[in-house]
């Protein structure tokens, strides 16, 4: 996985000081709740009718285990003892103390994780399969692409006060488990006639109130021009989306209103005006993003072993835990197991500091 440079790890402390100081005004009544709110909500954090809600970023979904050990101890130390993942790859904290929330971000800092851009108007968490790295019929792994998004879209000046938040998904899979299709921009890995690995892009996609499917912008990006096409969408939206009503802002509906053919036509507008400039990715950026996503040192095993057989054949309670939780690996002898969240009479999702802890175990 990605690992924080110098220079990441100055930025989140910087973060972590300046929100300490913009809670501790808040609290000493320097700042009024309408100056606070989207110094919060760029910190993740929102304050609920009953208690305050940290939204914590868990990048393309990916967690190492001192990070699954950290999250345990928040949620010991400042919550009620469990977190939240959402359907989008974040944990949530639902009664955090807000004079807590620094200290909290300060612990996140020291295992390479934030809130930063987990609310407010602004790119989102980027999301993919969560079998990205090891499915199965996977085209290309996608973690890398969503780490060069995930850097492009962190502080971007120009998209931090968009009309509406923008979800973005990349999906590297023949069967799309990533719901790209109703993210604001859905990203589908492929390949053109000559084996170059490209990218189809969606726009306009949705849930909510007014589920949308997304709707072809390009068939085709080559790979070092990624960021120039996801500039191109941003920029006719963050110029023509609507900001007099917040539930007519998202680009779904922009998309609606001006028609796909419309709307696609400012975006190539936009594209060709802008392509070839410094947003364009080289080879040795992408190369050295792929080089933090490395297989570990696989055996060779068999695909089918005697006692996998047996255990199905005996034990019917086995064999329907293993059809529903159970998939196909990448690599011959190997398989990925899924962990439900939905234990009858729990809200799916909800995860306690002990089962925090049993995952890092696993992991």
């Amino acid at each position: 996985m990605y690992k924080y440079d110098q220079y990441d790890h100055q930025m989140l402390a910087d973060r972590v000081g300046q929100f300490r100081d913009q809670t501790r005004r808040y609290l000493d009544g320097q700042l009024s709740d309408a100056e606070f709110l989207p110094l919060r909500l760029q910190n993740g954090l929102y304050i609920q009718r009953l208690a305050p809600m940290l939204r914590v970023a868990v990048p393309y979904g990916l967690l190492a285990s001192q990070q699954l050990r950290k999250l345990a101890y928040i949620a010991r130390h400042y919550d009620k003892g469990y977190g939240h993942f959402t359907t989008r790859q974040n944990i949530q904290f639902n009664w955090p103390e807000l004079e807590d929330v620094p200290e909290i971000l300060e612990h996140l800092a020291e295992v390479e994780m934030h809130a930063i851009q987990t609310s407010g108007n602004c790119i989102r968490n980027t999301t993919t399969d969560q079998f990205a790295g090891v499915a199965a019929d996977e085209i290309e792994d996608s973690r890398h692409y969503c780490e060069i998004i995930r850097q492009w879209s962190t502080f971007h000046p120009e998209f931090a006060f968009l009309p509406r938040k923008f979800k973005i998904a990349v999906c590297g899979t023949q069967i799309d488990q990533a719901a790209t299709q109703v993210h604001d921009i859905g990203i589908y890995l492929t390949r053109n006639d000559a084996g170059e690995t490209g990218f189809r892009i969606l726009a306009g996609g949705g849930l909510g109130r007014t589920p949308v499917i997304g709707q072809q912008v390009f068939s085709f990006v080559p790979q070092v021009d990624l960021l120039t096409a996801l500039e191109a969408i941003l920029r006719v939206y963050n110029r023509e989306g609507r900001r007099d009503n917040k539930y007519k802002a998202r680009i779904k509906i922009l998309v609606k209103e001006l028609g796909i053919d419309a709307f696609k036509a400012k975006v190539m507008q936009e594209y060709e005006r802008i392509l070839g400039g410094p947003q364009t990715l080289t080879n040795e950026e992408i190369s050295r993003c792929r080089s933090f996503f490395t297989d570990p040192d696989y055996e060779d095993l068999h695909d089918a072993p005697a006692e996998l057989g047996a255990a199905l054949q005996t034990n019917a309670l086995f064999a329907s835990w293993h059809s529903n939780n159970v998939h196909p690996h990448k690599k011959t002898g190997y398989a990925i197991v899924a962990v439900s969240m939905k234990e009858t009479g729990v809200a799916p999702g909800d995860i306690t500091d002990r089962q925090l802890e049993y995952l890092a175990d696993l992991a």
